[in-house]
């Protein structure tokens, strides 16, 4: 046994030099070792040893998931301060009162995120331990002496928004009680691991939370496992993720699992008649009938571990039948983790599975579940003190059934029951899920309805299609339900999404609350279901308008659904990047770059998105393609070519350069080079570079100002449209260009290392593509204009670039081509003596501008040079 968990600093010592954390932000990515991560946090125990903060203090967390936040959590372990860690997307309010209520001695986080707080406690950004936090000496002995099992470890507060935040103190003992069992079970399969090492798991958890701490800090390092972290949760993007770096297991929430069965149904039209026709077929079968799908995820990727909340029987029953290992399990903050799991080999359908060893459970007569072990937290923090609570056996509040084979099933939360004025008790999990399988119904929470007969079950809906249809949903749950369960009243919900939390649960108050009595009626007056008196259906607001509005921060000229997306709407390209984004997020739907260009009126995209308002195109119809075959082509249009990155390239690449190219430039035109701070090493983290344009030959021009280790080591954005057009041999002018064209291609994507940047659409693609080039040390050459300018006049930027330096969280070094609009009037090159090329000094913007203000600003900082 363990005697602490400070002993898991150890394992990342012996772990070494193998991958321990990659987080995905923007369109970087960030590598942490084993090595450095124990490391990292030894420099933050020698933080808090620094400013005197010991055991028993507490130190509060605030910020994204990272490698910051694992370090800045062993550093508290390791010299038993407590941590308090708090949801990165949870309100500022929330946030104040845990600080208050805990009186903490240092506040870590985002910066971003410490900035809102108006406090006099010291506090330190995750952005500055690199630099900030001190070397110990290797031999030093960090750990605290007394550290054991009952020394406390953190308190999570669960709730709060409106009453007093209540902490749950977990302990050393808490966290071991659950890590033990299966720490003791893997021993069986660690040689099985070596065929697959090393596993890596994409985590899309809250570290705040139990679940995410268990799949985030915990299980990786018993299996030195890589730990992907990923905070967008858009179903395209995580297949990307899990593609590329080959990932082995997804842990998420129910609601992950649903946006990705969304995402291949749309991708796959005939997937639900495949899946029916597959019942019964051995797990061989089903993976090689399904091969196509799997070959999305890649041929590594074998199971989700889901937990957090209950899973909907569709969406397990959807991924077992393509034959993927789904493993859920059950447990809450109170019990520091686990208390049910399913056996990753013995997995039992529908249920959360059986109690690990080391657990009593005792099942009530109303079927709640009771808990007692050494997982089961045994003290609070309330009124800025510890309070230890009595009881041994902790009510869960949850209620389950237990099969005959002993797995345990998820009923419900007992506080959510709906018991009707006949005594009756509905779990509003079973009538949803009745109304969830309809057509057009996106989402559903059942809450309770007083009325003057009584407690009725009431639907409020999430639904894609005329209002009008939604009776006849309703209608058709009805008929699968007991004649008690039956929806008497429904109601839309008029934005895009139910407020949820932190793991995606549908906050059921926040529901009830917002409901009130405008119930659309669909009064029964017989076990039947006949209406006998429905009231006129109106319109639901339009969540989809006000989101648009939202974006693009203007008010719509005109909301019908001829409505132009881009003079009515204002909706521009960049607005374009940012509602596909929200649309995947809160919606599941993935609109494709080139379908979205097509998507001219807000009555199409309302059809495209199921929404009623406006006619859907046929089939190659109105608008250019299909949505099918604009999902189809769109992958095919830009190329984001690797193969330029390969050693043997770059060599040829690099010799071109200093033998011809430089040379070359030298004697055409002999610029004049001036360079305001002398940078003769390469920065340490690649830079965004951005110039005016001009000519064609702007990027040698640039490349010839810089130092050499920089030039050497650059990727250009070019025109998209125009490498389309190369690669195609068309729009040349006359045939023979058009024959030379690919060559052109090839010779040019070779030698500068040039990637597309489309005008129009493919952005995010394109932005993905700068940010691997960024992570290999590439630095990345952008021509924020767009277009060439006529006369050398310097246009207004587009606001993409914004986008991009946001995403990218790198400097900026602008460089500007002087004389070149006179060159270009006159054609006089040969050694002119009038050109000059400017490379300013590295800027670092503002993380808080938004893109169009990043572009204002970077236009301005270029201007200054020419």
């Amino acid at each position: 046994m363990r005697p602490h968990l400070a002993t898991f600093v150890d394992d990342y010592r012996r772990h070494g030099a193998q991958r321990a954390v990659v987080v995905h932000r923007g369109n970087r990515q960030q590598v942490f070792t084993y090595t450095g991560l124990a490391n990292l946090s030894q420099r933050f125990a020698a933080e808090l040893m620094r400013r005197n903060i010991v055991a028993g203090d507490r130190v509060v967390l605030w910020g994204q998931n990272g490698a910051e936040w694992i370090a800045a959590f062993f550093g508290c372990v390791l010299r038993g301060v407590l941590v308090v860690p708090l949801d990165a997307a949870g309100g500022l309010d929330f946030a104040q009162r845990v600080i208050a209520e805990t009186r903490p001695r240092l506040l870590a986080g985002d910066q971003a995120l410490l900035s809102r707080l108006a406090t006099a406690i010291p506090s330190i950004a995750f952005e500055e331990f690199a630099a900030a936090l001190p070397f110990p000496p290797s031999h030093a002995s960090l750990a605290e002496p007394s550290l054991g099992p009952d020394t406390p470890l953190q308190i999570l507060f669960t709730s709060g928004t409106t009453s007093e935040p209540k902490g749950i103190v977990h302990t050393h003992r808490n966290v071991l009680a659950s890590l033990e069992p299966i720490e003791r079970e893997m021993q069986k399969y660690l040689h099985y691991e070596r065929v697959f090492h090393p596993l890596r798991f994409l985590h899309t958890l809250p570290l705040s939370h139990v679940f995410g701490q268990f799949m985030g800090l915990w299980i990786p390092p018993l299996l030195a496992a890589e730990v992907h972290f990923e905070s967008r949760l858009q179903a395209p993007r995580l297949l990307e993720l899990i593609h590329r770096h080959r990932i082995s297991v997804l842990a998420a929430v129910p609601r992950v699992l649903d946006l990705l069965k969304s995402h291949l149904e749309e991708r796959f039209p005939t997937l639900t008649t495949r899946l029916e026709s597959s019942r019964g077929l051995r797990i061989w079968h089903r993976w090689l009938k399904f091969r196509d799908v799997h070959r999305e995820f890649g041929f590594k990727f074998w199971a989700f571990v889901c937990g957090g909340a209950s899973l909907p029987p569709p969406v397990e029953r959807f991924w077992n039948d393509l034959g993927f290992a789904l493993i859920q399990g059950y447990g809450m903050t109170e019990t520091a983790a686990l208390i049910t799991l399913n056996h990753p080999f013995h997995i039992g359908r529908g249920s959360i599975g059986k109690p690990l060893p080391g657990r009593e459970i005792r099942i009530a007569n109303d079927g709640e579940i009771l808990v007692r072990g050494e997982m089961v937290a045994s003290a609070r923090w309330q009124n800025g003190r510890m309070q230890t609570l009595p009881d041994p056996w902790l009510a869960t509040g949850d209620l389950v059934e237990q099969d005959a084979d002993g797995q345990l099933h998820f009923l419900g939360r007992k506080s959510e029951t709906i018991v009707t004025a006949a005594g009756l008790n509905i779990h509003p999990e079973d009538v949803e899920e009745a109304l969830n399988r309809q057509p057009g119904v996106k989402a559903s929470a059942v809450v309770p309805l007083n009325t003057d007969a009584g407690t009725v079950p009431a639907a409020v809906l999430i639904f894609r299609g005329p209002p009008q249809q939604a009776q006849s949903a309703i209608d058709a749950a009805n008929a699968s339900l007991s004649e008690y369960q039956r929806v008497l009243r429904w109601k839309l919900w008029p934005k895009l999404d139910f407020p949820r939390t932190a793991i995606g649960k549908i906050q059921r108050r926040s529901v009830e609350q917002w409901a009130g009595t405008a119930w659309v009626n669909t009064n029964v007056g017989s076990v039947r279901g006949n209406v006998q008196n429905s009231e006129a259906l109106t319109t639901a607001p339009d969540p989809l308008s006000a989101l648009i509005a939202a974006i693009t921060r203007a008010q719509p000229a005109k909301l019908g659904g001829d409505a132009r997306l881009d003079r009515d709407l204002h909706l521009d390209s960049l607005a374009r990047v940012q509602l596909q984004t929200e649309l995947e997020q809160r919606l599941g739907v993935t609109i494709g770059d080139e379908e979205f260009e097509q998507l001219a009126t807000l009555g199409q995209l309302r059809a495209r998105l199921g929404f009623a308002g406006g006619p859907r195109p046929p089939a190659g119809g109105e608008y250019g393609v299909s949505p099918s075959e604009a999902l189809s082509r769109e992958p095919h249009r830009f190329i984001y070519p690797r193969w330029p990155w390969w050693p043997a390239v770059q060599a040829v690449r690099v010799l071109f350069q200093e033998a011809v190219m430089r040379p070359l430039i030298w004697l055409l035109a002999a610029p004049a080079v001036a360079r305001e701070s002398a940078e003769p090493h390469p920065p340490e983290q690649p830079l965004l570079l951005i110039a005016n344009h001009v000519t064609a030959f702007d990027a040698p021009l640039v490349l010839y100002a810089l130092p050499a280790p920089m030039r050497r080591r650059v990727a250009i954005a070019m025109a998209g449209e125009m490498l389309v057009d190369w690669r195609h041999a068309r729009n040349q002018g006359n045939w023979l260009l058009n024959l030379l064209a690919p060559f052109e291609y090839w010779l040019v994507t070779a030698l500068f290392n040039v990637f597309p940047l489309p005008r129009s659409a493919g952005f995010r693609r394109s932005f993905a593509h700068a940010g691997e080039a960024m992570d290999r040390g590439y630095h990345v050459l952008v021509f924020p204009e767009g277009y060439m300018s006529p006369d050398g006049t310097l246009q207004p930027f587009r606001a993409g670039i914004g986008l991009l330096v946001r995403e990218s969280k790198a400097r900026v070094l602008p460089v500007a081509l002087q004389g070149l609009g006179e060159l270009k009037q006159s054609k006089r090159w040969f050694r002119s003596h009038t050109l000059q090329i400017r490379v300013g000094k590295t800027i670092e913007p503002s993380p808080q501008l938004a893109p169009e203000e990043l572009a204002e600003f970077l236009h301005h900082a270029l201007a200054d040079l020419l």
